[in-house]
């Protein structure tokens, strides 16, 4: 009778960060990280045989999902990775923990001089009932793999018990337009995007990561048409009439609450807004056409206005880390 081996696959069902030593917290997803070089082809020689041979090595970018719930430490490396006056330029190193339902370490992912370039938040709908999250990408200078780890993931008690972040809690200020942002229903997504360069240094094979210019997005809000007179008239002063320099530009803040409504998460403060489209949204069908029959009530009339902005910060309070410190 053969005797069976007891190796048995291993399942991973957490994820959590480490930033300079420090676990972080949980992530729900992680994706990233392999180190990869190019292919060089040579001219066909003599031998009618193409030779290869491997360029310099590379590494994937990283791209992890999380919420509330994490440390001072990861949400500051957010807040600092695309501030163009600081020193350190938001660069961590750190890893990525892998561990099974018992939180036994499986193996991790070590990164260094992780350098964010594209950090999401996510899009806002009042009638949302769905868990919000923001997403990191970053890029790292190099990357280790290592296997068979011990030990378990010792995170505080409490940074299990994150705090429900859902898209639909959200408060939305720009100056001069109070009125129509508490109508607000609906906010796109966010993404500010880094571009980074790889600076080669000769006697390395991996190469150093600048970064060179930060991508703002434009901020898109819907709301319904009967409270949107103060964007019409901006867009009519600042488009139309075309009095449009930096004094007509706006500030304004979005606060991502929690579900009470009472607690600020975390805060983007958005500098020197413009206002460049108003047009109507979506239209659905009118009652008494078959697709909703004649009893249906009447669909709200929504506008989509559309805003470009400079620079967006972002900021967290303590009720968004783990302890609630």
């Amino acid at each position: 009778m053969a005797i069976s081996r007891n190796d048995r696959a291993f399942g991973i069902s957490k994820y959590g960060i480490e930033l300079q030593h420090t676990l972080g917290g949980f992530v729900s997803s992680v994706s990233g990280g392999e180190a990869t070089a190019d292919v060089v082809t040579e001219r066909l020689g003599s031998d009618h045989l193409t030779k290869k041979h491997l360029g310099n090595v590379k590494y994937e970018d990283i791209t992890f999902k999380c919420g509330s719930g994490m440390s001072e430490q990861v949400y500051q490396w957010i807040a600092t990775g695309f501030n163009q006056t600081s020193q350190s330029r938001g660069r961590e190193d750190g890893a990525i923990l892998y561990a099974d339902y018992d939180n036994n370490e499986i193996s991790r992912l070590t990164w260094t001089f992780g350098l964010i370039t594209e950090f999401t938040m996510p899009a806002l709908d009042a009638s949302s009932k769905e868990s919000a999250q923001m997403t990191v990408k970053f890029s790292p200078e190099t990357t280790r793999k290592t296997w068979n780890s011990s030990g378990k993931l010792s995170f505080p008690a409490d940074s299990g018990r994150q705090k429900k972040w859902l898209p639909s809690n959200f408060r939305l200020r720009i100056d001069g337009c109070e009125v129509g942002c508490s109508k607000v229903s609906k906010i796109d997504a966010l993404t500010v995007k880094q571009k980074v360069t790889d600076n080669a240094i000769g006697e390395h094979r991996d190469h150093q990561k600048e970064p060179t210019s930060v991508e703002v997005p434009n901020l898109v809000i819907y709301l319904a048409e009967s409270h949107a007179d103060e964007f019409f008239n901006w867009h009519q002063d600042f488009v139309i009439s075309g009095n449009c320099g930096e004094e007509r530009e706006k500030g304004g803040t979005l606060e991502y609450l929690t579900p009470n409504l009472q607690e600020v998460l975390f805060t983007l403060n958005f500098y020197h807004l413009g206002v460049f489209k108003v047009s109507p949204d979506k239209a659905s069908a009118e009652p008494g056409t078959p697709e909703k029959g004649p009893d249906a009530p009447s669909p709200i009339r929504r506008v989509k206005v559309e805003m470009y902005c400079e620079d967006i910060k972002f900021a967290f309070s303590a009720a968004a880390m783990y302890g609630g410190r």
